[in-house]
């Protein structure tokens, strides 16, 4: 049985300009239950995470075992301030993604979650997409819809994240880590808490830290590089010229790693997917209205969530 993409047809202007593809509808969702099993366990692993990096147990709590600390209410509080919201905003993403394709009738899987015991819980979520994009307005929809619906979700999380955090004084030992504050953190931090006084630092509650994920997230996926968003959006945006800088923009990304190595390994993981984003039809054709004004707030949405040094030990 052939599939939905092999009985598309182009729609042409009288120009013989393609406008667009018709496709036949996509079929049903397979293996649905797999997607649900990685969600529910990358929802655990998260949850796990977070009660064990933010949870304040109590002094009893030193004598249970440790599969009643790893159940106590306290942890799992905590644990689920932080992995409710950080799961809304990868899970926005990824269906942010997955509707732009459903809309352009492409063939394209839930979202797959990656849990991981360690780190913040999970190595993020994909959707797979099986369908060939046609041309540069349905790698547009896709590319910056993830990115763009993320954000959205970030933003009233990063409110309460920072309304339910306050500050203090405790200059934290030697070796902790420390922060960033990307540009949407700190507006939205002055607009609530006011100029903190000096030598005062703002103490996150773990929904802050999951909505700062959020923010680191969606500036990594925004980098404009290969296969990532901000590859589709800015190849989209300007076409052959994504593959003129892509090499030196690369470089750039080498030289943040000396004040960030985690920059490094994203260097590495660009340059295995390749810097160059593949070419799409209609390269040179322009973006309508509508899609420029969207490109140009997926530029601002990733200057507002990047952080040069996203974290740093004390010396």
């Amino acid at each position: 049985m052939p599939q939905p993409f092999e009985a598309a047809f182009e729609i042409l202007d009288p120009d013989g300009v393609q406008v667009g593809v018709v496709r036949p509808p996509v079929g049903p969702l397979r293996r649905v239950w797999v997607h649900g099993v990685l969600f529910l366990a990358t929802l655990a692993t998260t949850t796990l995470v977070g009660g064990l990096s933010f949870a304040e147990l109590p002094p009893e709590a030193a004598t249970l075992g440790l599969l009643r600390v790893l159940v106590h209410p306290a942890l799992l509080k905590a644990g689920l301030q932080f992995s409710l919201p950080l799961m809304t905003i990868l899970l926005a993403h990824e269906m942010g993604h997955f509707i732009a394709c459903r809309r352009h009738r492409l063939d394209a899987t839930l979202p797959f979650f990656l849990p991981v015991p360690f780190g913040i819980g999970t190595f993020g979520a994909f959707i797979k997409i099986r369908t060939p994009l046609a041309n540069k307005r349905e790698l547009f929809d896709v590319g910056a819809s993830g990115p763009i619906a993320g954000f959205i979700a970030a933003v009233p999380i990063l409110i309460a994240g920072i309304a339910l955090s306050h500050s203090t004084t405790v200059t934290p030992p030697p070796g902790s880590m420390l922060f960033g504050e990307p540009l949407a953190f700190q507006i939205v931090a002055r607009a609530i808490h006011g100029a903190l006084p000096a030598g005062a630092d703002l103490l996150l509650h773990p929904t802050g830290f999951a909505a700062w994920f959020g923010l680191l997230v969606t500036a990594l996926n925004l980098l404009p590089f290969g296969q990532l968003d901000g590859g589709h959006v800015v190849y989209a945006l300007f076409g052959r010229w994504q593959r003129r800088v892509a090499w030196p923009l690369l470089g750039v990304l080498v030289a943040l790693g000396f004040r960030w190595t985690g920059w490094w390994i994203w260097a590495v993981i660009a340059l295995v997917m390749g810097p160059r984003h593949p070419w799409i039809p209609g390269e040179e054709e322009p973006l309508d209205r509508r899609r420029l004004i969207l490109g140009i707030a997926c530029i601002i949405l990733f200057v507002l969530c990047l952080t040069p040094e996203p974290v740093r030990l004390l010396d």
